[in-house]
């Protein structure tokens, strides 16, 4: 199995977690900034909510990826308010051809004082027992 991590934060939280992820597949975290350009199996995808919606980085990222190199996509991330980032994520994984992996993970993220301290040591060994299904 080859893994690859991207991710896409504003304040640090989702990159918390593609961290610990990243190194529990021994692979290296890298921003959506960095194009996946080798064949991975899975590319665990972080991201969050912002202004209800995914971010326009995150919708080109996904829209920029080669189905040829990209076998499926784990869904991931933080959020202060809303959860899950899947459905908005797929629509767009949908229209170039690459499946999503049914599961994700996603915990809270400290944003303007709500959830402070998060992602937390639990949160953190959370998303690597969760990751650990994969290896």
């Amino acid at each position: 199995m080859t893994y690859a991590v991207r991710y896409y934060t504003k304040t640090g939280n989702t990159k918390r977690l593609a961290e610990a992820i990243a190194k529990e597949l021994g692979v290296e975290a890298l921003p959506i900034t960095e194009p996946v350009t080798e064949k991975v199996d899975l590319l665990f995808l972080g991201n969050s909510y912002y202004a209800f919606s995914i971010d326009p980085e995150v919708r080109q990222f996904v829209g920029s990826l080669d189905k040829n190199l990209v076998g499926k996509i784990v869904n991931f991330g933080t959020a202060a308010m809303l959860n899950s980032t899947f459905k908005k994520v797929k629509a767009v994984a949908d229209k170039v051809g690459i499946a999503m992996d049914p599961n994700e993970f996603h915990c809270r993220g400290e944003f303007n004082g709500l959830h402070k301290g998060r992602p937390n040591a639990d949160d953190l060994k959370a998303a690597v027992e969760f990751v650990q299904r994969y290896k």
